[in-house]
């Protein structure tokens, strides 16, 4: 079977996983809370996290929507990463959400985009990383700026709070200071 059958078959398997999930998180939400669903390739190297979504993506529906998703692109831009290689989310799905199901979800949302790079923003999100007990990780240290082993296969990168760092010149300073490090570790990315 060539490969690029393959890669559109994996492709596919991870659409629907992470459809059947959003579903899910749909429904779990019900009637009164707005669901915040992950955006970007199913399948991408780099695993934006946040802890809880904001306004804008709960109007919305989607994460990293409205300024902080603006920050995010022209970061990636200025560090010449491929934004159709991200994927980002958040912990809490939607307001009010269990911890433990949060955890579970995101857990499901590593299995199916199985990034290379997770860049968790925040010391919530940090928390709920080391919480989920994903196979064969180890805990992630909050050292802003250094990649860190998270799994054989995944390297993490611990940032501020990205959502707090859009307004204030030290705050936003702060974040790209640890955020910077994607750039080096992108372009040593092995080519597909």
């Amino acid at each position: 079977m060539p490969v690029d059958d393959i890669s559109e078959r994996y492709l596919k398997k991870a659409i629907a996983e992470i459809n059947e999930l959003g579903r899910e998180i749909v429904q779990a939400a019900g009637e009164e809370q707005a669901p915040v669903l992950g955006s970007g390739h199913p399948l991408a190297d780099i695993f934006l996290l946040k802890y809880g979504p904001q306004d804008a993506e709960q109007h919305e529906g989607v994460a990293f929507f409205g300024r902080t998703g603006q920050a995010i692109l022209k970061s990636l831009q200025r560090l010449h990463v491929d934004p159709t290689a991200i994927y980002g989310t958040n912990c809490l799905k939607f307001a009010g959400a269990d911890e433990e199901q949060a955890h579970t979800w995101l857990s499901r949302e590593l299995h199916i985009v199985q990034p290379k790079l997770i860049v968790s923003m925040g010391q919530d999100a940090l928390a709920c990383l080391n919480a989920v007990r994903f196979p064969l990780a180890a805990e992630v240290t909050n050292e802003p700026g250094t990649i860190q082993r998270f799994t054989p296969t995944i390297d993490a990168l611990v940032c501020p709070d990205v959502d707090a760092s859009l307004d204030e010149a030290p705050a936003k300073r702060a974040f790209w200071d640890a955020f910077k490090a994607i750039g080096p570790w992108w372009s040593e990315l092995p080519p597909y």
